[in-house]
């Protein structure tokens, strides 16, 4: 009992030195730490008394437990309002003090912006925008879509491989087929098909790569959007129908489309698509290089093998695809004259977007 007498006294001449949430939280460890508190030592000790001392000493422990506990609370309620108060009158707003602004301001990359506009728009069109991963199977980018080993559209496209490497198939079982860093957002084509089932409308934007020589046209790592329509008795028309208010939204309403045949392997018929020159309005200038036109973007008829890749009949459904450079896009809306400044991390490029 002389024990706990001390402690009262110790506790009241500790209170009394308190003066801030800091010594209190001091205060607090002093008494009730776990492994070396004052009362938890004392509570420790009421093992060695016998049966009828442990019932009057732990109950006098409690009490004074309890005491101790109310009067921090109450301290500690009453420092706490104190600091806040101190807070507010240091805090004080000089009205008559200039706005200080920041320096630098976060915005987003020309690249970023003009995708989230296309994706805005497509969405408005009840399009899904899927994504995918940048390190695929040589299945996925090339054979899924029609273009199978030592096709010479491979020639088209110099692919970063990446050697001795496994890979898991649809059946969870690692295989040795390559991998390669994509190429080209057509590797969700058939992915999507196999996912979501058809009909189907999705776009996928993301980043390719492909071992280029760069300058000021060509780059190893660019950005894509792919667009995939399937469902029965689709047309040359329907797909006319979407580039179309595509090109009059990026260039205005005034812009025309013209699609000329070209060669893809995953489509048939395969078009280029181009528009008319938005800075000369179709009469010729440097950029349009004096042809009135921009090639913006190919696309086609899906060809029948990819719709069999995907498990969907090409008898009953048919398809078309499409695909832009977004860099491209950003470089006319933004008159970028070199496709390395995206890329090239230089705060004074992207401060102008």
């Amino acid at each position: 009992m002389s024990l706990l007498e001390d402690l009262k006294k110790q506790f009241e001449e500790k209170v009394a030195q308190i003066k801030s949430i800091d010594s209190l939280d001091d205060v607090e460890q002093f008494f009730f730490s776990r492994k070396s508190g004052a009362l938890t030592t004392a509570m420790k000790a009421l093992k060695d008394l016998s049966d009828e001392e442990r019932k009057v000493a732990g109950a006098a422990l409690n009490e004074i437990k309890t005491t101790f506990e109310t009067r921090l609370a109450t301290l500690r309620a009453t420092l706490s309002e104190q600091s806040i108060g101190a807070q507010i009158t240091n805090e004080q707003i000089d009205v008559t003090q200039p706005m200080i602004l920041a320096q630098l301001y976060g915005h987003k990359h020309p690249i970023t912006k003009m995708s989230e506009e296309i994706e805005d728009l497509f969405i408005s069109m009840g399009f899904k925008v899927v994504d995918g991963p940048e390190l695929d199977s040589d299945y996925y980018n090339f054979e899924s879509v029609n273009v199978p080993p030592n096709h010479p559209a491979r020639d088209m496209q110099d692919t970063l491989y990446i050697r001795d490497q496994k890979s898991v198939n649809s059946d969870q079982e690692q295989t040795s087929e390559s991998l390669l860093m994509r190429t080209q957002t057509s590797t969700m084509q058939v992915r999507a098909m196999r996912q979501y089932g058809v009909p189907l409308r999705m776009i996928a934007p993301g980043r390719v790569f492909r071992n280029e020589a760069t300058d000021a046209r060509h780059e190893h790592t660019f950005y894509q959007i792919e667009g995939l329509v399937v469902d029965k008795d689709i047309s040359l028309s329907h797909m006319k129908g979407v580039l179309e208010v595509v090109a009059k939204h990026l260039y205005g309403p005034d812009t025309q489309l013209r699609l000329r045949p070209k060669f893809y392997p995953f489509v048939e018929p395969g078009v280029n698509g181009e528009v008319t020159c938005f800075l000369c309005k179709g009469k010729g200038c440097g950029v349009c290089k004096q042809t009135g036109w921009l090639e913006i973007f190919g696309a086609g008829m899906t060809h029948p093998n990819v719709l069999r890749e995907a498990g969907v009949d090409p008898d009953v459904y048919s398809a078309f695809a499409f695909g832009f450079g977004l860099n491209r896009f950003a470089m006319l809306k933004y008159g970028i004259d070199d496709v390395r400044s995206f890329l090239s991390g230089d705060v004074r490029f992207l401060e102008q977007f």
